[in-house]
């Protein structure tokens, strides 16, 4: 039965990249009538064995939802499940939240004799850097990476990041593969809009021979990118209360998070500077072979390599 749960929430799961907490969007009765003669007390106490819990509201909500929302939810379930099937790499981006490294303090508790002394205030100039984690979770291995950037979060470095990890993890994994899955959030250097972003996935795909396929969470809501539960929320937890004074300190935290599920994360320092504002002219947009998909074609498009 708590494997019939699992299979039936996947799709639905959501939680916060800052904590553990976990949640779905079907109600206990909508879950226990698809199920099948289970009651609901039933389903509640197998949710809370998963790790999931009731949450109260949250003054979030800043307009209609899109009405495509629900439809691109069920899109990028499919994807993702007919990409495991053949074997193919299916990974999921963002990235988190931005952190200064340095005597600063870090939000959570550990256990110590003596508590840290960090600085009264956040000052950004009191910092060695601001570091950018770029997290990238391998939806059917359990297995995250996590490029920690020291410049800005642009479409080049989001690409440089993916082939950094396909060069050292993705295609050791997948040596046979000719195609990848990636699920994106809407926003920040991989957004749908980003030109810069599509240009350098074109690159990408050229230097690869990758076909890559791409598809965006409908805006607000990132909660639902299994990136943002299943490899950030671990991170967070295992550096609580600790103050990240170095980038070697951060490296070394998130190679040492590990979870329950058998989650194994690596991690790698880039130190090269982005530049922002980089215009793609029209000319270029026209040399990126790309297919918009049927089913929301704003944010669900592929990217063929020349021939």
């Amino acid at each position: 039965m708590c494997d019939g749960l699992k299979q039936l929430i996947e799709d639905e799961t959501g939680g916060e990249p800052m904590g553990g907490k976990r949640f779905v969007r079907s109600t206990l009765r909508n879950l226990a009538e698809r199920l099948g003669k289970v009651g609901r007390t039933t389903i509640a106490r197998l949710l809370r064995s998963l790790g999931y819990s009731p949450r109260v509201n949250v003054k979030r909500f800043t307009g209609p939802p899109h009405p495509d929302r629900d439809r691109q939810f069920r899109y990028i379930g499919r994807q993702r499940r007919r990409f495991h099937r053949q074997g193919c790499p299916a990974v999921s981006i963002d990235t988190k939240k931005k952190e200064l490294i340095g005597n600063f303090k870090n939000a959570g508790r550990k256990w110590s004799r003596v508590a840290d002394e960090v600085n009264a205030h956040d000052f950004r100039q009191d910092a060695e850097c601001r570091a950018v984690p770029y997290g990238i979770y391998d939806t059917a291995r359990n297995e995250g990476h996590v490029c920690v950037g020291t410049s800005a979060e642009t479409g080049h470095f989001c690409v440089d990041a993916l082939r950094h990890w396909w060069r050292t993890k993705g295609g050791q994994r997948y040596p046979k593969a000719e195609a990848i899955f990636i699920e994106a959030d809407a926003g920040g250097g991989n957004s749908p809009r980003r030109r810069l972003w599509k240009r350098e996935l074109q690159r990408w795909a050229n230097d690869s021979g990758l076909e890559i396929h791409v598809s965006h969470y409908p805006t607000g809501a990132s909660k639902w990118n299994p990136v943002e539960h299943r490899l950030f929320a671990p991170i967070s937890i295992n550096w609580a209360g600790q103050p990240l004074r170095s980038l070697d300190m951060m490296l070394s935290c998130i190679r040492g998070t590990k979870s329950t599920t058998g989650l194994r994360v690596t991690a790698h320092l880039n130190t090269k500077h982005y530049p922002t504002k980089v215009a793609v002219s029209d000319t270029e947009m026209e040399t990126v072979n790309l297919r918009r998909h049927k089913t929301c074609p704003d944010w669900n498009y592929t990217i063929t390599p020349h021939k």
